[in-house]
This record gives C-alpha cells, sequence and structure tokens, in this order.
C-alpha cells in the first residue's frame, strides 16, 4: 500500500509539473493535472491539499533533484572547477530530460521577487556554487584575483539567462551546446592559462546522468 501511495504521490508530482511547465501557474487547472497525471480527484486531494500546495512541491521536488546530483558530481570530483562545469551540465540535462525539473524552473522563475520565499533558492544556490569558487581558487584553478562570490553570482545568472533563452528558442534542444558555449567565454577570464585547455575539455566532454548515482 505504502508503494502505491508513492507511485500515486509521484504520478500526480509529474502530472502538475507537466501541467506547470506548458502552462504556468496561474492558468494550469487542476483537471489538467489530474488529466496528465492519471489519476482520480480523491487521489490528488489525499496527496495535496491545493494547487498551491501542488506547486510548492514540485518546487521542492526540483531542488531535491538537484542538488542530488550535486553532492554526487562534488563526491566523486575530486577538482572543484570540473565539479562546478559539471553541475551546470547536469542541470541542463534535467532541464532537456526532467518534467520536474522543467516545472519547478518555471514556477520558481515565475515567482522571484524578494518577497517570495522561493526566491531564496537562488541565494542558496549562490552559497553553493561560491564554496566550489572558493575550493578552485584555492586549488589553483581559478586566479588569485577574481572575486570568487561575485563570479558565483555570474555563474548562477548566466545559467539562468541561457536556459531560459535556450527554451524560448529551441526548446532547450541547444542546451548543452550553450553551456558549453557560456564556459568557453568564462573560462579564459578566471582560469591561469597553464590550466586553460584541461579545463576547457571538461566543458566539451560528453553529457552524463548522474541522477542514477
Amino acid at each position: 500500500m505504502q508503494e502505491r501511495a508513492e507511485s500515486t504521490r509521484q504520478a500526480v508530482l509529474e502530472g502538475a509539473a507537466a501541467s506547470f511547465d506548458k502552462f504556468g501557474y496561474g492558468t494550469a487547472s487542476l483537471s489538467t493535472i489530474i488529466a496528465n497525471a492519471g489519476v482520480s480527484k480523491g487521489a490528488m486531494y489525499f496527496h495535496f491539499s491545493s494547487k498551491e500546495d501542488l506547486a510548492q512541491a514540485v518546487i521542492e521536488a526540483q531542488m531535491a533533484m538537484a542538488e542530488a546530483a550535486a553532492a554526487a558530481i562534488i563526491e566523486h570530483t575530486p577538482k572543484a572547477i570540473d565539479a562546478l562545469i559539471l553541475i551546470t551540465k547536469e542541470l541542463a540535462r534535467q532541464l532537456q530530460s526532467e518534467v520536474i525539473a522543467r516545472g519547478g524552473m518555471r514556477l520558481t522563475l515565475e515567482s522571484t521577487s524578494a518577497e517570495n520565499p522561493n526566491a531564496k533558492s537562488f541565494d542558496d544556490w549562490i552559497r553553493r556554487i561560491a564554496a566550489l569558487t572558493d575550493r578552485a581558487q584555492a586549488e589553483g584553478d581559478i586566479s588569485e584575483d577574481v572575486d570568487t562570490t561575485s563570479l558565483a553570482r555570474l555563474i548562477v545568472a548566466s545559467f539562468t539567462g541561457v536556459q531560459t533563452v535556450s527554451e524560448m528558442l529551441t526548446g532547450r534542444a541547444d542546451l548543452q551546446d550553450r553551456m558549453t558555449e557560456l564556459w568557453h567565454m568564462v573560462l579564459p577570464s578566471v582560469v591561469p592559462r597553464r590550466r586553460l585547455a584541461r579545463i576547457r575539455s571538461v566543458a566539451d566532454g560528453p553529457v552524463t546522468d548522474w541522477s542514477a548515482r
């Protein structure tokens, strides 16, 4: 019974994420969410009390997916600069492949104001990325004169902008190419020349599905 309940909850979450991704929070209806999920109205209300409750659950699921992948990358990647690049490539893969990621991203971007609690997710990510840029600088992969917190803010803002433009122009089909392009622009400005070729090769490398780790 517990396994069935969890399966139903996941189906509702994915149905909601698909609806929010396509229509946004304001236009997505509970009837559309139920149809996408393939469950009864009662089953949906057993797990979620309202559309607002569903939206928050989708955002939290997207954040948990991103954080789990980032943790796996950091654990398995010795160099902080490599981990940083791989995290952006993995988040891009999630947006291309995972409906929860797409729905959560749209909801987060729709609700970003200083008063909205979801806006703090950007502060959280800036802090996580800054921890990696600090490490990378200590490891000699980021130049000593680079302000690592400013770099972290730039990376988070650039990722957000690149994925948004990619969605508008190609439905995110070109997102991995655009992320590689972003790193090719950023790395020469912050990485010592003697280490640039090796680090660029990480940005040029294949995309790995870290959600299975």
